[in-house]
């Protein structure tokens, strides 16, 4: 399936999280309840994958967790802050640049309208 296909079943299943649950809960919530949601519709969805750095041709183990893996081809980093800042934007990227993706979404869940709290991001 094509990186944009699996972006729109991202954003299907963070919005009927986010109207089932609306904002104020932990992270690890929506994070559960979106991978739930993406795997009743057939994808692979692996969450908190490790994500090693190759530094001088070393591997470390930085700490690094991708919150949802879709397929191997989209990355979703799920928040419940008040704001988005451009740390979080930096993080995403990051992961996309460690992983060779091209795709990621930056979900915050923690807002009145869910559109408000996401950003595509694309390497």
């Amino acid at each position: 399936m094509h990186e944009n296909a699996l972006g729109t079943k991202v954003l299907d299943a963070a919005f009927s999280v986010h109207k089932a649950l609306g904002p104020g809960l932990l992270e690890s919530a929506y994070e559960r309840c979106m991978a739930y949601e993406l795997l009743q519709t057939g994808l692979n969805v692996q969450t908190q994958v490790g994500l090693p750095l190759v530094y001088k041709g070393v591997q470390l183990d930085c700490g690094y967790r991708l919150d949802l893996w879709i397929e191997r081809k989209v990355i979703v980093e799920v928040k419940a802050v008040e704001a988005l800042t451009d740390i979080h934007v930096a993080q995403v990227l990051t992961y996309l640049k460690l992983t060779n993706v091209h795709l990621a979404y930056l979900i915050n869940f923690n807002v009145k309208l869910l559109r408000d709290g996401i950003r595509r991001l694309v390497l």
